[in-house]
């Protein structure tokens, strides 16, 4: 267990989970940069950097309750560090690997694990365990916004990197941005043994035996599956999608992610703050059933640089929105005790649907030539995923005493 000298305060938390989920989530999120210029120097089609990237998503969710156990177990500080050095080297893999399979799986086990360990997942346990519980849910939902801001903030640097020195030396720059930024942020995430109290107490076995027994917390399993599969497809496949629709400008993509990572600061702040007041699980829903409405809009409106920024507004203000809800809800259920590793349960069905999103875009658009399909998928998802929260019960668990764990 854990040991440090005393708890740190939630400003402090919240600002170096802040930096972290920032520079994580922010280069993350413009992979999708690199698909033609990495695509066209290995000679690759974009199904092999389409493949890479749904592993990554994958193994990202797979790492995801391990390194939440670890997180509650050993302290965020430790795997947060873990997860900036494999970050790290997974940029560089992707800088210098030109053999294909290599390339796929280098990139999804080195950045699967190094995001698994510094994105939402991994923090959100000293988040919940720091806050109080009636700031709780606008703590996460402060995270959320910084996960946005990084969005918002790297697009364009990403961008211009890649435009002023080279695809292969933008992803060195990044990698040393990681180790730089991310490793003196793990020493303000230092946690004390935890004191739950004389209450029931819970194993790691008997914790996940209770969540997947329970109605709710399978509800959020499958809507956040849903989550994972829009978000990462739109976020992976937009800039090609726009210059294969004759929009070859590359500034209205780069625009485009920033405005929704822009927008999803706002989104991210009010569905956290929001969280604390109205049934979450209502707020859940509305989000999917808007998603679904505003990709139909886009897909039935004139294509233009003004309709795909509106496009992306509408979108980021409902992008990572979904996350303070979720991990509120899951807080509010089961309790902080293993908040992370939980979250990273739930997390892992995000990101089977980010893999089958990211995926089955490259693997469509190879066999057909169009994203068509893949949109309509997105579409009927967003309906579904806002049907099956409806029901969901965020009253906490009535547990009996439990044997000491």
């Amino acid at each position: 267990m854990f040991v440090a000298s005393r708890a740190p305060s939630l400003k402090t938390v919240l600002i170096a989970t802040g930096v972290v989920l920032t520079l994580a989530m922010g280069v993350r999120h413009g992979f999708g940069f690199w698909m033609q210029p990495i695509s066209q120097a290995n000679g690759w089609t974009r199904e092999t950097y389409s493949l890479a990237q749904a592993l990554q998503n994958l193994m990202w969710g797979a790492f995801g309750p391990f390194a939440g156990m670890a997180a509650d177990r050993f302290g965020t500080m430790r795997v947060v560090l873990v997860g900036a050095l494999s970050y790290a080297a997974g940029l560089v893999w992707m800088a210098v690997v030109t053999d294909p399979t290599m390339f796929v799986i280098g990139t999804g086990v080195l950045i699967g694990l190094g995001l698994s360990c510094t994105a939402f997942g991994a923090v959100s346990g000293i988040i919940g365990r720091v806050a109080p519980a009636e700031k709780r849910s606008w703590a996460f939902g402060i995270s959320g916004a910084a996960s946005s801001f990084g969005q918002f903030l790297m697009m364009p640097v990403e961008q211009q990197l890649i435009s002023a020195i080279g695809w292969q030396n933008a992803f060195y720059v990044l990698a040393a941005l990681v180790l730089l930024l991310m490793i003196p942020m793990t020493f303000y995430l230092r946690e004390p043994a935890l004191d739950h109290g004389d209450g029931p107490q819970q194993s790691i076995r008997e914790a996940m035996s209770e969540a997947i027994r329970n109605r709710s917390f399978l509800f959020l399993v499958a809507g956040y599956f849903v989550c994972g599969f829009q978000v990462v497809f739109i976020g992976v496949h937009l800039p090609a999608y726009l210059k294969d629709k004759g929009i070859g400008d590359p500034s209205v993509a780069v625009m485009a992610l920033a405005l929704i990572g822009l927008f999803n600061i706002i989104g991210s702040y009010y569905a956290g703050k929001l969280g604390g007041r109205l049934p979450k699980r209502y707020l859940l829903s509305s989000i999917y059933f808007t998603r679904s409405v505003v990709i139909s809009l886009f897909l039935l409106a004139p294509l233009t640089p003004f309709s795909v920024y509106v496009f992306a507004a509408a979108m980021g203000l409902i992008w990572l929105s979904t996350v303070p809800l979720t991990n509120g809800i899951i807080a509010g259920i089961f309790g902080v005790k293993h908040m992370s590793m939980l979250a990273g349960v739930v997390f892992f069905s995000h990101q089977v649907g980010s893999f089958l999103g990211v995926w089955m875009g490259g693997f469509l658009f190879a066999k057909q030539g169009s994203y068509d399909i893949v949109w309509g998928i997105s579409i009927a998802l967003g309906v579904m995923a806002g049907l099956i929260n409806l029901p969901i019960n965020e009253r906490p668990v009535v547990r009996s005493v439990l044997k000491a764990a």
